[in-house]
């Protein structure tokens, strides 16, 4: 018979099953809660979390006479997986690092006390229990930055398909084969000089970027952004794109010391939700402030990107920038031109790995009547996406405007300060929305219409993504692999030292922006945030090394614009930036593939 609770008759085991259920009703809820929704989610948030709490609690206080009624290991680890599944979509939807450590410290204890490990050839059910866990932990050491656990991850994950096909029917493991293949291509993806330094902003390896005091009316802080891309066959792990994995990692902050070194992980899934929680903070470096609240939005219907769009710069404060991060092509169903996306996009690992902002609503909206300065109204400009790219196409349903991100649909939330990235084969129609603003200048940058070529004899060891993207968020990386550089012919301190002169450079540049009298107010407002600020003084390198790249010298539509226009002192023909690139090049052996002034003569003092 099963044991009581003191003083009532309701067997224990029916206390947790009643509990079990309470909570997994809660947890199907806040799955089913929309991105955009923030204020509705947070408040839910804690409720299930309480529930959980609540659950762990109880089966931990009565463990033995729970097993001895019949509870399964696997039954705890399934509780155990929700919690840090919790902790994940937390993180996603805060941005903040404590949530997505507390996460790795759950798996890695579901990992190393193997809670799935029983019966897992017995039961198909146990056998993808185990499986959509290391799936999900994949992640979380993904984004984590845990790259020797990845790949103890992968390597375990690929050896459980093997044996499961061999012991089940192997049709019951082609979806799990298709996620396998997708981690292993996104980090074949993701490899060259991925050991060389963080994406994240270091206060150790990043240049100080000190840009004095901008002489403006006032200063904004990144408070949030909206990372999307959309390519039918772009890398991607679960609904993590590559391009927007970068992002990802590019706005948040790296601890000064270790990366996560978790304390708390000793504690493992002994000790309350709760307690783990307080404990944890030592992961978390207490001197740097909070990372700015990203959303991820995977492939997004249009009428959940204006949601989510509409919702953040509602509740963006007064001091608050929004970054706007879009990669995506102008053609319909464009074909991304990685050589290592030669595979079909596939849907079949989101019904494994859904993840919380997969949500659409069926709104519309008017597109703005304003006239830009090119004299087109930017309702023209999206009528005539049909027969010419003025927009991105972030879906794969025929020709109209219903699957198309267009500039007008930009326009209404310039009402609050913008920051926006655009990657795209038809980033500069989005020029048009310089002028057309509603309120607040918005700041552009714009990718290159066209991708020069890429030099490197080992052609299929260049990576996947947007080589734009890459100048934002690794730009000594970027400038590697467009000189045709491989990761296994580069020498640690020859990199460490193009690494140090770049960043000596970005800080001349940085303090030239902040003292320079036609600097346009909308840069100088931004001057003050580490984060904006370095996206832009990389974008200044990122334009004079493809103004000078000889393969596409003097071509217009190889070389990124801004809008507003930078100081003449910040132009790719700047001597200042010139010699910047020489000596990159210099370092590199490279300088044969740019074409430069014969006067610049400073590389002796190198």
């Amino acid at each position: 018979m099963s044991q009581q609770i003191s003083g009532n008759n309701i067997p224990l085991s029916e206390v947790y099953w009643s509990l079990v259920n309470k909570a997994d009703k809660k947890f199907s809820k806040i799955s089913d809660l929309p991105f955009y929704e923030r204020t509705r989610y947070e408040n839910y948030f804690f409720k299930v979390f309480k529930v959980y709490t609540q659950l762990w609690k109880f089966q931990q206080e009565n463990r033995q006479k729970l097993v001895e009624a019949g509870l399964k290991r696997w039954e705890i680890g399934e509780i155990a997986s929700r919690i840090a599944q919790l902790y994940y979509g937390h993180y996603m939807r805060t941005s903040d690092a404590g949530y997505l450590s507390e996460s790795y410290v759950f798996y890695e204890a579901i990992l190393t006390r193997e809670y799935f490990k029983e019966g897992l050839f017995q039961d198909l059910n146990i056998a993808n229990k185990q499986l959509r866990f290391l799936a999900r932990f994949l992640m979380v050491c993904l984004v984590l930055g845990r790259r020797e656990m990845v790949h103890q991850l992968v390597d375990q994950f690929k050896r459980l398909i093997d044996e499961c096909k061999r012991t089940f029917q192997e049709t019951d493991f082609k979806e799990w084969k298709v996620v396998a293949q997708d981690i292993v291509r996104f980090l074949k993806s993701d490899t060259a000089f991925m050991n060389t330094r963080p994406l994240r902003y270091s206060l150790v390896l990043d240049p100080n970027l000190d840009a004095g005091t901008p002489r403006a009316s006032r200063s904004l802080r990144l408070t949030d952004a909206i990372l999307s891309s959309y390519y039918s066959n772009e890398v991607k792990y679960s609904e993590l794109t590559l391009d927007s994995f970068r992002m990802l990692q590019c706005l948040e902050w790296e601890p000064s010391g270790s990366l996560y070194q978790s304390t708390g992980a000793k504690m493992g899934l002994n000790a309350p939700v709760g307690v783990a929680r307080i404990n944890s903070q030592s992961m978390n470096d207490p001197t740097l402030p909070p990372n700015p609240r990203k959303a991820v939005l995977y492939r997004p219907s249009i009428t959940h990107f204006l949601a989510v769009l509409a919702t953040i710069c509602e509740e963006l404060p007064s001091h608050g920038i929004l970054l706007l991060y879009l990669s995506a092509s102008g053609k319909n169903g464009q074909i991304s031109s990685s050589p290592l996306s030669a595979r079909s996009a596939t849907n079949v690992e989101e019904n494994i790995l859904r993840d919380f902002e997969s949500h659409t609503i069926t709104q519309e909206r008017d597109p703005s009547l304003q006239i830009t300065p090119s004299g087109q109204s930017l309702r023209q400009i999206s009528e005539d996406a049909v027969s010419t790219p003025c927009g991105l196409s972030f879906g794969s349903h025929g020709l109209t405007g219903s699957s198309y991100i267009y500039p007008s649909d930009l326009v209404p939330f310039t009402r609050k300060p913008l920051f926006i990235i655009i990657d795209s084969d038809s980033s500069t129609v989005f020029k048009n929305i310089c002028g057309a603003e509603k309120g607040e200048p918005a700041a552009l940058l714009l990718s290159p219409s066209h991708t020069p070529p890429l030099i490197s004899a080992d052609f299929s060891r260049q990576p996947s993504g947007s080589l734009f993207t890459i100048f934002l968020t690794s730009p000594v990386q970027a400038f590697c692999l467009l000189s045709g550089i491989s990761a296994s012919d580069m020498e640690t301190d020859i990199f460490t030292k193009a690494e140090k002169l770049l960043s000596s450079f970005m800080n001349e540049w940085a303090s030239t922006l902040a003292t320079s009298d036609t600097l346009h107010p909308v840069w100088s407002q931004i001057l003050k945030d580490p984060f904006l600020r370095r996206l832009l003084l990389r974008f200044i390198f990122c334009r004079a090394v493809l103004a000078l790249y000889t393969p596409v010298f003097n071509n217009k539509q190889n070389q990124p614009e801004c809008f507003p226009s930078l100081p003449e002192s910040l132009v790719p023909t700047a001597p200042a930036v010139q010699s910047a690139v020489l000596l990159m090049a210099n370092v590199f052996g490279a300088t044969s593939k740019f074409t430069l002034p014969q006067d610049i003569t400073m590389l002796e003092s190198f």
